[in-house]
Order: structure tokens, then C-alpha cells, then sequence
């Protein structure tokens, strides 16, 4: 009998920058750097281990002549266990993070039809970074997996840093979409099994400033580094890249201090400049070799990377630092450890002058290279100079503190040699890839068996699975308010009945949706979604998903919540006939109640986890944070075999959004148009009608010619 585990099969997710096995384009601009080497470090690591069977790491497909053609491949193959998956999403360009958004829905959905056509689903879902985090939310609570989070930096953070440097909350919010990002933080805190951060600074001093803290959920495991590529320099070691460096500098003997980095502002390059050109002692002592990205022509980088760059320039040139300040216009990723190599060959000093660091890659590579490191002492070089005692923590805008530590290292042989011993051991014993994918197994192992997969089997009536496509309504403001209009969509309906599959998604309990439906002569759906997406049934019969009803009570607590918002100025609890076992129902008064975002701040500082939707400016409901419109149609389409590039979902309401978002065709009737929807203005695959009601739906239909391309399945 085999009682060994089932391997397992994880999903790595990291959206944004450029990512592919080899010669990774580290510093090319903002998105690409330190997070392209982890992600893709730790899918070979985990591969290595015999419990694991298969690795996806899945990122967005680009499609952009003035990027290498790798990143178009659909599926790049790292190894017989490790493949990288690239998702389309939004237009085929390379696009920054902060233009992603609107495009993960469609992400999540292309992903999803991806992975429906894999032998087996993933048992383990894990998200880099915010964006990941929005899609990985969704993804875990559509299959029923755990989620894994690592955030590699923080909104919440980086604001922070940026209003102390003096930038307004508008200029921030429009450069980088900051709210936007923090929400989509705050969510996946409350939706998160396992947050995976670098440090224990980054535990209290990042995570510590969000609504949703639950350190019990958040464990340090430190990335790996690779001691096969990152290794001390061999004796009488030849370099092909001193030429690059070589070339800049007067006197070739001395020692080189290195900074490797993007040409970010928050890298603080140009600080280290100024301590440089303000020592004496230090020019005299050292040279200072700069590797700031890759780049033809500065006038054609992006504007922050630009402006890094020519005040680097400018200030070579203020200080006269011509043949002390090596600067080379580009490298390769391959030639990052020859660089460490050379530095270390030299006797010379690797630094870090960040504002901040989250962790510090570059820290753990420098170390195994031989190297002594000298850091700023802001977020994680304070957890690897702790463990490996290996260089000196500075104030990165110390100009005197800066020159003083790498004055030490350089000048004090003894103290060179006791650091670079200190940080080779220190990196072998702490910071091994094999470190870090068994402590990272050992992690995931405790979350196994928590979650019951998506089911399999079909649950809904054998006529339904085998039509076209579906529409999805809500009952008020969409089709109720104009009776001709609703007749003509009854007959529109009836006629197109064996391709079409007519869904209905209400807020409403299922009782008052049924009444309704027979006052006003609408035939009972093929799926009734009620209760804003906590219920689901099929058919004539009213057959309910009892499954889902299962899936959704995951971490519900709606005493709890009841309690938290019991004593709010203008909210009341509506009567008892209202109330759901999954849904709680306020009426809602904006002129005295909080905003509806000060009460998810509440729900979320008492670490609940919840779903808040306003509606029509007058309500309030509650439900399970895997309960919505749009999570119980995609489920719905998962047990139909139904794409959602095939379903009409109509909006009327704030609620009905995520239902609209994404690959569905969406319309917004015209009498909803510039309240709770007008958001969605800006997204394709989104009709705002110029009708009202049923009138608006049947216009939609016409806008896609949603029964032209009718194709009725045969059954098999």
C-alpha cells in the first residue's frame, strides 16, 4: 500500500513586467526588477522537491515590437516540471503595472479557460504583488484552493514614503493608482490562508499599516539565492566585463565600490553620488562603479528613469568625479555575477543606499559573491546584516555615514576579510533556494485539506448544458419598469429558447424574487442566482447548488458583523424577511451613515471577511467574501461548460459590476447610466445602452448580435 502524499501542483501568478527563463532584463524599468528573479528562482526551487509535480508560473502575454518576441510564447518550458504561462489581457502591448488594472478581470477569465482545458486544477494558488493578489483572490475562491500571497511591496508603504518626499495625494493617485491598489491589499489580507514575507520588518513595519493584520497568517521565509551562479572569484580570475568598467576610470588598481540597481529615485543613487564627491578619502581610496539598468539613448527612457540618470551626469560633472565614477550603458543578467566577481577581486565593497528596501536580492548575491555589503537600515538589510554580520547599516541620507562604512571595509583588511567570510557562510546557512523550498512545503502542507474542490460532475438540467450562451439579469431597474418592453423580451426570449439560457441575478431572497417574477409574468429561469450570489438554483424545479451554498460559508461570521455595525448612524437592519442565513440587508442612509468605504474599514480592522455592496443609494447588503453576482455566474459557468465570453450579463446597480467586468459581454441600461456603473465607461466588451429597462437589454442584443452567431450544440 503507497502511503506516501499526492505530489502537488502549484500556480504561481506574477502579472506585470517582462518574464522569461533566461537573460532576465533586471532593471529595465520600474516592473522589472527584483520580483522577476524571485518568481522564477523559486519556481526552480520548488520543481527540485519530490513532493512536487508540476510548476505554472503564469504571467501576461505581450505582444510589442519594441520588446524580444519570448514574451509573446504561450508557454515557455523551463524544465519537465516548470512552465511559464502567459495570459493575454487588454491590449497586446507592454504595458506599466499601473495601467493593468482594468485589465486583470479579463486576465482572471482567460486564465480560468486556460486552466479548464489542464487534466488537473491546482492545489496551491500564489500571488506576487498586488495585481496577482486581485486575480489570485478570485481564482482561489472560484476553485477552491488556498491562497498564498506575496506582496514584494506594499501600497500602503510606498504612500507613505511619497507623501514624506513631498508629492500630493492627487498627483499620487494619478501616477501610480494608489487607492486601487490598497483595496485590492486590503482584500487579499482578508482572503489570504499563508502571506509569505522576507523579513520580520516587513511583517510589522508594512503589513502592520493595513485595516486587515493578522500576523498569524504571515510567516518569514527568506528567498534563496543561487550558489552555483553567486560564488566568490576564482584566483587570477580573468573578466570581460572590466573592460566596460575600465574604460571610465584613471587609476584601474583601486578598489570599486559597487551599486547595482534600477535608476529609481527610491534607489537613492544619487545620494551615494554627493557622499562620494563630498569624501576626500574616500575618491582617494576607492572608485565607484554605478550599474543603473540598460539603456541606447537616455532621451528615450521613461521620464523617472530619465531624470535619474542625467542627475547622475550632472552631478559626475559637479564634482568633478571624471575617471572615479565608472558608469556602463548596459548589461546582460548573465553578466550580474561576473560584476559581484569583479568587485570582490578588487577587494572592493558592495552598497545599498535605497530610502527603502523591502528585502534585497542584490544584498544575498553581493554576499555569496564574496563580497562585504554596506545597506540602508530600512527594511530588510536590517534581517540579512543581523544574520550573516557581513557589512555595516547605514542612514541612507547620511552622506557622512556612508563614507564612513565603506571607508572601514576598504581601508581595514582584517575587517574586509571577517565580512566576506562572515556573508558566505551566513548566505549558505540562511538563504539557500533547498532553505527555502523546504521551509515553503512545509508551510503550504498545513493548509492542505482545509478546502473542498470545485466539483466536477455537471449539476444543472442535461437541456440547459448544451445551449450557446446565457443572459443574466437583475429583475429591478433591468427588466422591470416599462411592461411592453418586458413582453418583447419574453418573446425575444422564447424564441431563441433552444440556444440561449436565461439567468436571473437579484439581491432579492429567493421568495420575494419568485413573487415578483409571477406578478409580472416573467418565466421562471434556467438559473436564479438571489441573494446578491449567496444562492443558486436550476431549473423548473428550483434544484439548489447545495455545494456552493457549502463553498461560500468560508470564514462567515455575520453575529460578528452585526455587532460591529450596530451602533452606525443611518443604517438600519431591514425586517427579518429580508435576511439571508448569507446575507445581511441594511437600509442605507448616506447622509448620516459612514461611506460605504469607512465600513468596510470597520469590517476589516475586526479581521472579518465580508463582501459590502450599496445599491440604487439606499441599501446595504452583506455577504461571504466568495459570494457576488459575478463570482456565483463564473461558478455557474464552470459547472455549465459555458465560456463567459458568451454570456450577456446586465447591470443595473453598484452590485451587478463584477458580474460585467472581465470577458462577458456586459450591457448597462440607460436609466442606471451615471450612477453606481459610470466607472465602466472606459471597458470594452461594455455596452451602456441608450434604452431603458428591458428596452436597454434588447438593444444590447441587437449591438452584439448575440442570436446571429447562435450555434446549437448537438448532445453527446
Amino acid at each position: 500500500m503507497n502511503n506516501s502524499k499526492p505530489r502537488k501542483y502549484l500556480l504561481l501568478i506574477s502579472v506585470h513586467g517582462l518574464i522569461r527563463g533566461n537573460n532576465l532584463e533586471l532593471g529595465r524599468d520600474a516592473d522589472t526588477g527584483g520580483q522577476i528573479k524571485y518568481v522564477v528562482d523559486l519556481a526552480r526551487a520548488l520543481a527540485e522537491r519530490d513532493d512536487v509535480d508540476q510548476i505554472d508560473l503564469v504571467t501576461r502575454r505581450v505582444i510589442d515590437p519594441a520588446v524580444s518576441e519570448d514574451y509573446r510564447a504561450a508557454v515557455e518550458k523551463l524544465s519537465d516540471k516548470v512552465n511559464i504561462i502567459r495570459i493575454n489581457a487588454g491590449p497586446p502591448e507592454y504595458l506599466p503595472k499601473e495601467q493593468l488594472w482594468d485589465h486583470l478581470d479579463s486576465f482572471t477569465d482567460n486564465l480560468v479557460n486556460w486552466l479548464k482545458e489542464r487534466p488537473r486544477m491546482p492545489d496551491f494558488v500564489h500571488s506576487h504583488y498586488a495585481d496577482a493578489g486581485y486575480v489570485g483572490v478570485r481564482l482561489s475562491n472560484l476553485l477552491g484552493v488556498p491562497l498564498i500571497h506575496t506582496g514584494h511591496s506594499l501600497g500602503r508603504d510606498k504612500r507613505k514614503r511619497l507623501l514624506a518626499r513631498g508629492l500630493s495625494r492627487q498627483d499620487i493617485e494619478s501616477t501610480y493608482n494608489i487607492e486601487r491598489r490598497i483595496d485590492a491589499e486590503e482584500e487579499i489580507l482578508a482572503n489570504a490562508d499563508l502571506v509569505i514575507t522576507s523579513t520580520h520588518n516587513e511583517i510589522e513595519q508594512q503589513y502592520g499599516l493595513y485595516n486587515y493584520y493578522d500576523p498569524a497568517r504571515m510567516t518569514v521565509i527568506p528567498p534563496g539565492t543561487d550558489l552555483l551562479q553567486f560564488h566568490p572569484p576564482q584566483e587570477d580570475e580573468s573578466f570581460g566585463f572590466r573592460a566596460q568598467v575600465d574604460r571610465f576610470l584613471t587609476d584601474t588598481r583601486k578598489p570599486l565600490v559597487l551599486a547595482l540597481s534600477r535608476p529609481d529615485e527610491r534607489k537613492n543613487i544619487l545620494t551615494l553620488i554627493e557622499a562620494f564627491g563630498e569624501s576626500q578619502a574616500l575618491r582617494h581610496a576607492a572608485n565607484l562603479l554605478v550599474v543603473a539598468g540598460s539603456r541606447d539613448d537616455i532621451r528615450d527612457m521613461e521620464n523617472g528613469a530619465q531624470s535619474v540618470l542625467t542627475n547622475i551626469l550632472l552631478l559626475i560633472d559637479a564634482y568633478d568625479l571624471y575617471g572615479r565614477v565608472a558608469l556602463p550603458k548596459s548589461h546582460r543578467a548573465s553578466d550580474v555575477p561576473e560584476i559581484y566577481r569583479l568587485v570582490a577581486a578588487s577587494k572592493g565593497v558592495f552598497i545599498n543606499p535605497a530610502l527603502t528596501e523591502p528585502f534585497g536580492l542584490t544584498l544575498l548575491e553581493a554576499a555569496a559573491s564574496g563580497l562585504p555589503i554596506v545597506a540602508t537600515e530600512n527594511g530588510g538589510p536590517v534581517d540579512i546584516i543581523a544574520n550573516c554580520n557581513n557589512g555595516v547599516l547605514i542612514d541612507p541620507l547620511d552622506h557622512e555615514a556612508i563614507s564612513e562604512a565603506l571607508l572601514k571595509l576598504i581601508r581595514d583588511d582584517e575587517a574586509w576579510n571577517t565580512a566576506s567570510r562572515n556573508g558566505l557562510e551566513g548566505v549558505r546557512k540562511h538563504y539557500a533556494w533547498e532553505a527555502h523550498a523546504i521551509a515553503y512545503l512545509g508551510k503550504i502542507d498545513t493548509l492542505s485539506g482545509k478546502y473542498e474542490p470545485l466539483p466536477s460532475e455537471r449539476a444543472a438540467a442535461r437541456t440547459i448544458r448544451y445551449r450557446d450562451r446565457a443572459i443574466f439579469t437583475d429583475l429591478d431597474q433591468n427588466l422591470i419598469g416599462n411592461p411592453a418592453a418586458l413582453k418583447q423580451f419574453i418573446s425575444t426570449m422564447r424564441e431563441n429558447r433552444k440556444c440561449v439560457t436565461f439567468g436571473i441575478a437579484t439581491g432579492r431572497r429567493i421568495d420575494s424574487a419568485l413573487a415578483l417574477m409571477k406578478k409580472q409574468g416573467i418565466p421562471a429561469p434556467d438559473v436564479l442566482i438571489s441573494s446578491l450570489g449567496a444562492r443558486i438554483h436550476y431549473g423548473h424545479a428550483l434544484t439548489e447548488d447545495n455545494y456552493w451554498a457549502d463553498h461560500i460559508d468560508h470564514h462567515w461570521n455575520p453575529q460578528q458583523i452585526r455587532r460591529v455595525l450596530s451602533s452606525l448612524p443611518g443604517l438600519k437592519l431591514q425586517p427579518k424577511k429580508e435576511q439571508t442565513p448569507f446575507k445581511l440587508s441594511y437600509f442605507y442612509d448616506p447622509r448620516t451613515a459612514p461611506s460605504v468605504d469607512e465600513i468596510v474599514k470597520m469590517i476589516r480592522q475586526e479581521e472579518l471577511t465580508a463582501n459590502v455592496f450599496s445599491s440604487f443609494g439606499q441599501f446595504l447588503d452583506i455577504v461571504p467574501s466568495r459570494a457576488s453576482k459575478g463570482q456565483a455566474l463564473r461558478y455557474v459557468a464552470q459547472r455549465l461548460d459555458m465560456p463567459v465570453e458568451q454570456i450577456l450579463a446586465v447591470g443595473g446597480s453598484g452590485a451587478d459590476e463584477d458580474m460585467m467586468r472581465g470577458n462577458t459581454l456586459a450591457v448597462v441600461v440607460a436609466n442606471r447610466h451615471h450612477e453606481e456603473l459610470s466607472q465602466l465607461v472606459e471597458q470594452d466588451r461594455i455596452y451602456f445602452a441608450s434604452q431603458p429597462h428591458a428596452l436597454g437589454i434588447l438593444e444590447a442584443i441587437d449591438h452584439y448580435d448575440f442570436f446571429g452567431s447562435c450555434n446549437v450544440p448537438k448532445p453527446q
